[in-house]
């Protein structure tokens, strides 16, 4: 979380020279502004759409503005990072973060409060 550090740079670039994957973390209330400056180490960038803490919280749609402007982001500059969302993800959210750009998405209430795990995995399969 950007929030979580103030030498961000120096953060992202400890990890990767120990030979690991970086990533950083938008909360809903981040602008992307906040990480534009360290996008190049940054092999995934979580976009929370919504408050972190809890599960069960509604998607906030702002996030797809902002799925939308890293995506923008990667493609110009060539960066190889991945947009990963987490908050909210059910089968008609997904659709709308896989259309703004994102490639990974977490689904964590949709499937463990579903009556049904496995009918909850296949439908939100069946919109991906």
């Amino acid at each position: 979380h950007v929030e979580a550090t103030a030498h961000l740079n120096r953060d992202l670039q400890l990890i990767k020279d120990l030979g690991k994957k970086a990533g950083v973390v938008l909360n809903p209330h981040t602008p992307i502004v906040m990480v534009e400056h360290v996008l190049e180490l940054c092999d995934l960038v979580l976009v929370m759409t919504v408050n972190p803490g809890f599960g069960g919280q509604f998607f906030i749609h702002d996030g797809l503005r902002k799925i939308e402007q890293l995506a923008a982001i990667r493609e110009k500059n060539g960066y190889p990072f991945l947009i990963e969302v987490d908050g909210g993800i059910n089968h008609e959210t997904a659709p709308l973060c896989l259309a703004s750009g994102a490639d990974v998405l977490v689904a964590g209430s949709y499937i463990f409060t579903h009556h049904n795990r496995k009918e909850a995995i296949d439908r939100l399969r069946g919109v991906l």
